[in-house]
């Protein structure tokens, strides 16, 4: 299977530790050799790398792992082909625009006779499972508001209805969004970490790697990191329950329950994840 790297702030933060981690384990400390992706969220646009060489040799990666892009939304992926062969077209995150803003997807897992009637803006460009259920999802989201983005509350409960369906089809971990929040749905395994103040030395699992981010912060910053499995051996990550869709603000777990607005307040400070 593949696995999943998601990064949320409430200011603006690489994601080079992280990914220094998470690329290691395409084609080097693990075996997802079929392609890797990343999405940096600046302002309303997208920097979107894609290459289906495996991310642990892939120069494409080396330059990622260089350019401390900074961002308050990241989505990366690398990929255990299932469904589609390995080719560019197939590799995630897939990329979409709907109310006038971009919206990334990434998908772990593997969905079973899952055959949804095309849509009539969203169609799937390669032939993975993944991208049909993203183009599913944007096409019922586009019908269900077809003038105006529903509010984050309104935007959540009918994200977890749809995710729900196109779960009854086999495994379905994902990471979604739009620059503003992340959502992050646990079918089997996905695990997070919130690293706020104090805050302390992070050792990656993958790599023998050591940050201090301690030097690297302001007392103010807040960062989550959502990924398969922990990146990091000396810290506390969080287990998401199985059947669990999370949505994440200014780097931290939002219950949207029966909020109609959520503040969208990122400042231009700059950190390090």
């Amino acid at each position: 299977m593949c696995q999943l790297l998601g990064m949320n702030c409430n200011v603006p933060t690489d994601i080079c530790f992280s990914f220094t981690g998470f690329r290691a384990r395409g084609g080097l400390t693990d075996h997802h050799r079929d392609g890797w992706g990343i999405a940096f969220f600046e302002g309303r646009g997208v920097r979107l790398f894609l290459d289906p060489q495996p991310s642990a040799h892939s120069p494409v990666a080396e330059v990622v792992h260089r350019y401390p892009i900074r961002s308050l939304n990241v989505i990366a992926h690398i990929r255990k082909a299932t469904q589609g062969e390995v080719r560019l077209e197939n590799t995630h995150p897939f990329q979409r625009e709907l109310w006038g803003r971009y919206w990334i997807f990434a998908h772990n897992g593997n969905l079973v006779d899952f055959a949804p009637p095309p849509g009539r803006r969203f169609r799937p460009v390669g032939s993975t499972d993944s991208e049909r259920a993203f183009c599913h999802i944007m096409q019922q989201l586009s019908d269900r508001f077809p003038d105006e983005p529903p509010t984050p509350a309104e935007l959540y409960t009918t994200l977890r209805a749809l995710t729900i369906r196109v779960a009854r089809h086999g495994e379905f971990n994902y990471l979604l969004s739009n620059g503003d929040l992340l959502f992050a749905h646990c079918s089997s395994r996905l695990t997070y970490i919130i690293r706020e103040a104090p805050f302390a030395m992070a050792h990656l699992a993958d790599q023998d790697v050591t940050v201090d981010f301690a030097r690297l912060t302001t007392p103010e910053d807040r960062v989550a990191v959502i990924a398969t499995l922990p990146l990091t051996d000396n810290e506390t990550w969080h287990t998401i329950p199985p059947g669990t869709l999370m949505a994440f603000l200014n780097g931290a777990p939002l219950d949207l329950g029966e909020s109609a607005t959520v503040p969208f307040t990122g400042i231009s400070v700059t950190g390090s994840a």
